[in-house]
């Protein structure tokens, strides 16, 4: 994705003509919280319910938690990045779901994944590992996984906003603005660099 133009105005601008669609498109940081925290919750519940046993739990939850850091460096480099230069259409979508971010990158109400896209990319994941794990153990994974997905929604809004003092937090901060400010094609993973590393997309950092 090339860049040609970044603002740092707190402003963003208006994707719909549709005062509906627009609302839906913009949400406060602290949405996805109230959402998908009573999930995990559920989740937890459910594993004693069915007896899974905490060890089982435990590694389960990890195990989510761990492929949750590949799923969001898949998204963000190959879903969110694609956008064919001769295709207007996937143009379009490419700016609402992510190019409006690179253009405006301080607006505070695109900085988390509104609800009308994480609820059905929730509900198409939890089918998804449901129908490949066995029976049950769904119940262990997916709080990890979707633990996982918060950190990163908050740590993304955090990276915007926030002036960070520890050294691990800075470092995870400069690797998405270097993102944002340096090469657009490089530092996909948010929360963590792990997999940029692991598949060269990382910088080289002075």
């Amino acid at each position: 994705m090339k860049k040609n133009y970044v603002s740092n105005s707190q402003d963003s601008v208006r994707m719909f003509k549709s005062s509906f669609l627009e609302s839906l498109s913009k949400v406060h940081w602290t949405v996805p919280l109230f959402i998908f925290i009573p999930v995990i919750g559920f989740c937890i519940y459910k594993s004693f319910e069915s007896a899974i046993g905490i060890l089982t739990f435990i590694e389960l939850f990890a195990l989510g938690l761990f492929v949750w850091t590949l799923v969001e460096y898949i998204m963000h480099r190959f879903v969110f990045h694609y956008a064919p230069a001769d295709k207007p259409w996937a143009q379009r979508i490419h700016f609402i779901f992510h190019g409006v971010h690179h253009d405006y990158p301080s607006d505070a109400m695109r900085l988390v994944l509104p609800p009308s896209v994480s609820i059905p990319l929730a509900a198409l994941f939890y089918f998804l590992f449901n129908a490949i794990l066995p029976v049950n153990d769904i119940w262990g994974f997916f709080p990890g996984f979707i633990l996982g997905y918060l950190f990163y929604d908050i740590t993304h809004y955090a990276i915007h906003h926030f002036n960070f003092k520890g050294n691990v937090w800075k470092k995870i901060k400069q690797h998405h603005m270097l993102h944002h400010y340096q090469d657009p094609d490089k530092g996909y993973g948010v929360s963590s660099p792990l997999w940029d590393k692991v598949f060269g997309s990382d910088f080289v950092k002075k």
